[in-house]
């Protein structure tokens, strides 16, 4: 399954980097108006489906842009068609796309469930640089078919975080005020704008952390495993919760603890009030 996942993230990824046009247009909004979705999100998707599919009928599949369609396999592939599509938007260079292989994900006629589920396989793979993180579950980490070695557990105060936001005024502001609580005890903060990513930097020790809240199935999916295979712990806000869209939090066993209680502490969960407008 790993190496089906691979093929279909590089075929996706080939497929973005070379067919983006000079000039993208928005087709859709999600979230918000800031939360983008492009033509090449929906042919990325399109094609990983049908590879996917091919290969394995029988499998389930959950898209960012096309939903879920069940299975009978017991397995269900959880995809990323563009992990950063503002910044492919833009024309900046992080984005990628992510595939993975999930079981214990419920029945074939319900969403699928980061906090059931277990990632067996999973690729994220860097159109850009070239880039591709694989695991299997039990089977370690790899980036380019190297072993991964995996995040030193730093001292917090010496910590490199990465994070990321949301895409409503609300879920920006909230996350604003947690970030100005962590930044005095960190070294510094990254926000790349590519959960995926991010979870492979944890993976590859580029990161010491990276936390956020709000992360939907697909952006985390194949990243976690990555990270998890690599040594480091990915949780919720508890230790003892999974990550998914409520919190995720992904560092070496200690400094995932002292990140943990820091943020905690700081009441990620608690939503603002939307800020007026300049002006308003």
């Amino acid at each position: 399954m790993v190496g089906l996942a691979e093929r279909a993230a590089r075929a996706a990824g080939e497929l973005v980097h070379r067919g983006r046009p000079e000039r993208l247009e928005v087709m859709a909004t999600k979230s918000s108006a800031t939360d983008v979705v492009t033509a090449m999100d929906t042919a990325s998707e399109e094609l990983l489906v049908r590879l996917l599919r091919d290969a394995r009928p029988d499998d389930g599949v959950l898209g960012e842009e096309g939903g879920a369609t069940g299975g009978t396999s017991g397995i269900t592939w959880v995809v990323d068609p563009i992990d950063g599509t503002v910044n492919y938007l833009y024309g900046l260079p992080g984005y990628a796309v992510s595939v993975a292989a999930v079981v214990g994900a419920g029945a074939p006629e319900e969403r699928p469930d980061p906090r059931t589920w277990t990632a067996v396989a999973g690729c994220v793979h860097d159109p850009v640089s070239g880039r591709t993180w694989t695991a299997t579950r039990g089977g370690g980490a790899r980036l380019d078919g190297a072993p991964l070695a995996g995040p030193a557990d730093v001292p917090l105060g010496e910590a490199l975080v990465g994070t990321g936001f949301g895409y409503t005024p609300q879920r920006r502001a909230a996350q604003a005020r947690v970030l100005s609580g962590v930044l005095p005890h960190v070294r510094d903060v990254r926000r790349s704008g590519v959960a995926s990513l991010d979870l492979c930097s944890v993976g590859s020790g580029w990161l010491d952390a990276y936390y956020e809240r709000g992360l939907q199935p697909w952006d985390h999916a194949a990243g976690a495993l990555v990270a998890q295979e690599a040594g480091a712990v990915v949780r919720g806000l508890a230790p003892d919760e999974p990550a998914s869209e409520r919190f995720c939090l992904a560092a070496a066993p200690a400094l995932a603890a002292r990140l943990g209680d820091l943020v905690a502490g700081l009441d990620p969960l608690r939503e603002e009030e939307a800020p007026a407008a300049p002006g308003a």
